[in-house]
């Protein structure tokens, strides 16, 4: 008994712990039961569920580019794939993708389909708005056909996120938005599409949603219409407040910059329209709001200065200013000690560049373009050497570039275009082994090229152009593998160019334009891979052009050297070739009949080609400008220049092509400039249609030919384009054609006071009439007064008769008239008989030669210099 009695404290106290165990164990179990059976959710919520499904299709045809990576980066989602297929019956609703349920109830709580490619109009019945235990709504990022925000999204009485951005919603915001009281986040915002659809924030909404989303944290509104709405409201907001997002939404007036006190503000992105500066607020002097980390102001006005209280803002990580900032930098803004990322892009700031920055060592990204700085880049910038991104462009900056540079080994991209720096380049840019683009044009850099470039092998953009850098392309460049670009022109490099730039393989751009680069072109260069763009104009090569053994070219300009030979028949390899100058060179033989279909320019002006124009221009020919001039080509002018319906240029003067006019290019819609000019075109410009055409046509030079009879009455009395001299509007611009990243401009031989000039560009406002050295008579037609837009106009050395029209006063805009060795008679008109200092304005540089048929009335004999800015 003993023993049992000793045993038994112990037994019993096993036993009770052993009960104690099973008892938790059943508890558990039973609880996991119950738990496992009300996780279930509701049939009547999966039902909902499904039938909201199918009201959408799924569409992977993304509307934006960049749509899928950001669905990957910003939300985690897989691409290419639309959480609702796993939406199944039979499954447990709260296993779906998107959608998340009460642990307790079961209820679904949460539905985010985010960058689930919906597709289709929202209906404002639609079966979601039944889950009234709903939190969090996130829709964004999917493409709801310009549907309307259903008001009926009152009925989630207990959402507290909603998020529709970039969804494809428009119209008004229903009022109802404002009855969700427990909201603490709200993005309405449209981010990737500048044809996006506009939702408008009224007045009223807005007011009601301020007042009663007293728990709101979160407020983005990016691209939200808000023009009605004055900015003060914005003070009722909740104190609460962490985020406010206003980027574009078109708010005009002050902004209160009390925003800057609310004591929880940690993200703050304000902007005007683009373009526009109807938007202000006043950066406070003091006082700002200490948690602030975030701030982004632009496409307004900030009170002009940048104050010494930024430098309060030690909480600050971002920062970005374009708000038309003057004066100098503080040097506070040294104080920001965890800032990462600072702006202050595009203002108007001068002074130097504060060596305080150098404080800023967390700093990973650096942007100080486009301002009005002076002296140079600090040599303490060496001590940001967090720093993946610098660029210092167009800011006035001088002096040397800081060898310092060359400690910032963590950099990814470096830009300082458009300075005035001078001297060579430090050879310690090239311990910056992680550049990928380097970008220094538009300096003074001289000397040679550093060959310490070379060891920046993860390159891929590489621009030196506009400097002053001479002696031969380094050998060490061809170590840059990586290279995609690599931009050269306007230097003055010589040699040859180097076999080790055979190496880059994976050059898309190489423009070694206006230098001076001499000897043969090399083979190599034409069997590039991927090379899209090469542009050797303007330098010295000789020799003949190799055989093209690729296909990639889509831009080839060897123009202005001393090349010779013909053009090799493997010009059809290059299938996708769009521009082919080879002007200004020494080249000869036969234009090949099989160019390439895909040519939009055709440039072989200043050659010795012979024979006829190759005839072979197909139905669907894209040329936009054909230009010959300058060669001795014959024959006759091919009709199937008609199948180029899209053709603007084309130029064959100073050839030996012997034919009639070609009446048949009337049917060209797009045509502006027809030059025949010194050739053997023969008998009258009269058009065999009731209702002749020419519609847009701006330049026509037929002068130098053996053309007969009357002026071409019909043809001008349609030359609508040579009518308006406002036709155009806004500022002028060049005739061009752009293809890819480049941009190609026409060019026009004219001649101004006898004397022949290349205008390096046409301008869109540049009109002209050229009909000298022909054999027209009759008398000069009134209707020649309606081209009120003409900069010239040369009927001379003709058999015209008859007086000067009086309405020749209409032509405002003429810069040179030239009437000259014709048989007019009688007093030059009244009209035309102006005060100098008036004529000046109207006749930059007028010339007459009258004959002695006229009773001089006034002799003008005035020569000026015309067009000055458009003659290269």
């Amino acid at each position: 008994m003993r023993i049992f009695t000793k045993l038994s404290a112990p037994l019993s106290l096993c036993l009770l712990l052993v009960f104690l165990c099973l008892k938790t164990a059943i508890s558990s179990s039973i609880h996991a039961s119950s738990f496992s059976t009300t996780h279930l959710c509701s049939h009547e919520e999966a039902l909902a569920l499904l039938q909201f499904k199918t009201s959408f299709s799924i569409n992977y045809t993304v509307p934006h580019p960049d749509y899928p990576d950001y669905c990957v980066d910003r939300f985690y989602t897989k691409p290419n794939y639309s959480k609702i297929e796993s939406w199944k019956e039979g499954i447990d609703c709260c296993s779906w993708d998107g959608v998340s349920c009460d642990n307790v109830t079961g209820h679904v709580i949460a539905v985010n389909l985010s960058c689930s490619f919906l597709y289709g109009t929202f209906p404002s019945n639609s079966t979601l708005f039944s889950l009234r235990n709903l939190q969090s709504l996130n829709l964004a990022l999917n493409d709801f056909r310009l549907s309307k925000i259903p008001p009926e999204i009152s009925q989630f009485t207990r959402l507290k996120h909603l998020d529709v951005s970039s969804s494809q919603f428009s119209g008004q915001v229903p009022r109802e938005i404002a009855h969700l009281p427990k909201l603490v986040s709200l993005n309405l915002s449209s981010y990737f599409y500048d044809d996006s659809p506009e939702l408008i924030l009224e007045t009223t909404t807005f007011r009601d949603l301020v007042h009663n989303l007293s728990e709101v944290r979160e407020l983005v509104l990016r691209g939200v219409n808000m023009t009605s709405v004055n900015p003060r409201f914005f003070m009722n907001l909740s104190s609460s407040l962490t985020t406010l997002v206003l980027w574009e939404s078109a708010l005009r007036g002050n902004f209160p910059n009390s925003i800057f006190r609310f004591p929880n503000l940690k993200n703050f992105y304000l902007s005007g329209s683009f373009g526009e500066r109807n938007l202000t607020i006043d950066l406070p002097s003091s006082n700002w709001s200490s948690p602030l980390q975030r701030l982004f102001l632009g496409d307004m006005d900030c009170g002009r200065r940048l104050r010494e209280s930024i430098g309060d803002l030690k909480s600050l990580q971002f920062l970005y200013l374009g708000c038309n900032l003057e004066g100098s930098i503080p040097a506070s803004i040294g104080n920001l000690s965890q800032l990462t990322y600072l702006s202050i892009f595009s203002n108007n700031l001068s002074g130097q560049i504060p060596p305080s920055l150098a404080n800023l060592t967390q700093l990973t990204s650096l942007d100080l373009s486009y301002n009005q700085f002076s002296g140079p880049i600090p040599a303490s910038i060496g001590n940001l050497r967090q720093l993946t991104f610098l660029a210092l462009s167009s800011c006035n900056l001088s002096g040397q570039i800081p060898p310092s540079l060359g400690n910032l080994t963590q950099l990814t991209h470096l830009y300082l275009s458009y300075n005035q720096f001078s001297s060579p380049i430090p050879a310690s840019i090239g311990n910056l082994r992680q550049l990928t683009e380097l970008s220094l044009y538009f300096n003074s850099l001289s000397g040679q090229i550093p060959p310490s470039l070379g060891n920046l092998t993860q390159l891929t953009y590489l621009s030196l152009a506009h400097n002053q850098f001479s002696s031969p392309i380094p050998a060490s460049i061809g170590n840059l593998r990586q290279l995609t670009s690599l931009h050269l022109y306007y230097n003055n490099l010589s040699g040859q160019i180097p076999p080790s730039l055979a190496n880059l393989t994976q050059l898309t751009f190489l423009y070694l334009s206006d230098n001076q680069f001499s000897g043969m072109l090399p083979p190599w260069i034409f069997t590039l891979p991927l090379l899209e763009a090469l542009h050797l104009d303007h330098n010295q090569f000789q020799g003949q052009i190799s055989q093209f053994q690729q296909n990639s070219l889509t831009n080839l300009d060897l123009s202005n050297n001393k090349l010779q030979g013909s053009i090799p028949n493997s010009i059809a390899n290059l299938v996708n070739l769009e521009i082919l100058d080879l002007s200004h060179n020494n080249l000869i033989g036969k234009i090949p009949n099989c160019l390439p279909k895909s040519l939009s320019l055709l440039n072989l002006q200043a050659n010795y080609f012979d024979g006829n124009i190759p005839f072979g221009f197909p139905e669907g020919c894209g040329l936009l400008n054909l230009n010959l001039h300058g060669n001795q080509m014959d024959g006759l002018l091919p009709r199937s220049l008609v199948n180029c319906r899209m053709l603007e240029v084309l130029d064959v003067g100073n050839n030996n092509i012997s034919d009639t006019f070609p009446y048949w290019l009337e049917s060209l819609p797009h045509l502006q400039v027809l030059v025949l000019r010194s050739n053997k075109f023969h008998g009258s410009v009269q058009s065999t249609k009731e209702s002749p055409s020419f519609p847009k046509l701006r330049v026509l030079d037929l002068s130098s030919n053996d053309f007969v009879g009357a002026l071409p009455v019909r043809y001008i009395e349609n030359f609508n384009a040579m009518m308006d001299p406002h036709r155009d509007g806004g500022s002028p611009e060049y005739m061009k054609v752009s293809t890819g990243d480049n941009s190609y401009q026409y060019s026009l031989v004219v001649t101004l006071k006898g004397f022949d000039y290349e205008l390096q560009g046409i301008l869109t406002i540049f009109s002209s009439i050229h009909l000298s050295n022909n054999k027209f008579e009759g008398e000069i037609p009134d209707v020649m007064g309606k081209l009120s837009s003409l900069k010239g106009l040369n009927l001379s050395h003709n058999n015209l008769i008859g007086h000067i029209p009086p309405s020749l006063r209409n032509l405002t805009n003429l810069e040179w008239l030239d009437l000259s060795s014709n048989e007019l008679a009688g007093k030059i008109p009244d009209e035309l008989s102006l005060p100098m200092s008036y004529s000046l304005q109207l006749f930059q540089s007028v010339h007459f030669w009258w004959n002695l048929h006229f009773e001089i009335v006034n002799t003008w004999h005035c020569w000026y210099k015309s067009s000055s800015e458009i003659v290269k």
